[in-house]
């Protein structure tokens, strides 16, 4: 059993991990901290975890957090990289779920995050937390970056074309819709009931933080320089991503075929559901779940339509952490997030 600590726990996606890793048999949470709340019981601000958690908000110590085997970050950016190395020098591992260690180029990262990256050291051994694509990697390092929820659905939707070279590069688009929870737990206007509720609306279409951190995987696994247009919208919903993703063949391939590239690309992933050719999936089809649920359509000869959905809570952040540390911990990969998605 491994201890373990979240550092900016306050958030939908701290309060996600905990509702993951209180059961989980192989980890003790022993520490959740908050500047902000500091002194208040856990329960007492997310009464959902009565008779769970008797933990109390503390302030971040670096001594102690040192002293663990793992620590989460779910804080705002430019939090982690701030205490990432002293943690990484005192042997603890790291896994950090804002967007601090995503973005190798740190010159990218100060451009789109307005925030010069302070921790060259600890990004230089960092890596990108999709085990799908990089669980060797991810099994061997001390530090991982857990992928945004938008590029976890249309990395995962896209990754097989692109692995198998079977689409024009330059042609891929990415329209994508989102819950408002993807926003984070905070008062923003825009986001109040009366202001997102029965309206649908896109956002960052001249250029958003996730569209460099997809382009980098596309472009690591293509082997060459891949740009994608990325197109977000907020939905009035609570949870959810839904990925529609447009691609254009470089050859010919049959239903039969490209519906055999994803089964044969994702059939020993536990966390990925490739549902039958032409399939619709659904949000609430993974509400809760740690779980991808893809499908594919060819509307004309040679013009891909996948549609990738996942939960952004979940696989877009805390279920995919937790699916990270048991990779780097070697426990069963399933451990701990093999939960149903929730219906209705």
């Amino acid at each position: 059993m491994i201890q373990a600590a979240i550092v900016g726990g306050t958030g939908y996606t701290g309060v996600e991990l905990l509702r993951l890793l209180l059961p989980h048999p192989e980890v003790e949470i022993v520490g959740i901290t908050s500047r902000s709340e500091a002194g208040t019981r856990v329960d007492d601000l997310f009464p959902s975890l009565r008779g769970h958690c008797d933990l109390t908000y503390t302030e971040p110590d670096l001594d102690r957090l040192g002293k663990l085997d793992l620590v989460f970050f779910a804080t705002p950016h430019g939090v982690a990289m701030n205490m990432a190395q002293e943690l990484l020098d005192a042997g603890t591992k790291l896994i950090d779920l804002s967007a601090d260690f995503r973005l190798q180029d740190r010159e990218v990262f100060a451009r789109w995050y307005e925030h010069p990256h302070t921790a060259p050291k600890a990004l230089s051994e960092a890596v990108y937390g999709l085990p799908e694509l990089f669980r060797e990697e991810i099994r061997n390092s001390r530090i991982i970056a857990n992928p945004g929820c938008y590029p976890t659905a249309v990395l995962l939707g896209l990754a097989p074309l692109l692995q198998a070279d079977l689409i024009d590069r330059s042609s891929l688009v990415a329209d994508c819709k989102s819950g408002v929870s993807g926003a984070g737990r905070s008062g923003k206007i825009p986001l109040i009931f009366p202001e997102s509720s029965d309206s649908v609306q896109a956002y960052g279409v001249s250029g958003h933080r996730h569209r460099p951190e997809i382009e980098m995987v596309l472009s690591r696994i293509a082997g060459i320089p891949v740009e994608i247009q990325f197109t977000p919208h907020l939905l009035p919903m609570i949870r959810g991503i839904h990925a529609t993703l447009y691609a254009r063949l470089r050859a010919p391939l049959d239903n039969s075929e490209l519906q055999a590239v994803y089964q044969n690309a994702y059939s020993q992933e536990p966390f990925v559901d490739i549902l039958p050719f032409g399939g619709h999936p659904a949000t609430r089809s993974v509400r809760g779940a740690n779980q991808c649920r893809i499908a594919l359509h060819q509307p004309r000869p040679g013009q891909v339509v996948i549609l990738s959905v996942i939960d952004n809570l979940v696989k877009g952040a805390a279920g995919q952490a937790v699916q990270n540390m048991n990779v780097i911990h070697g426990f069963p990969e399933t451990m701990g997030i093999g939960q149903i998605a929730v219906l209705p």
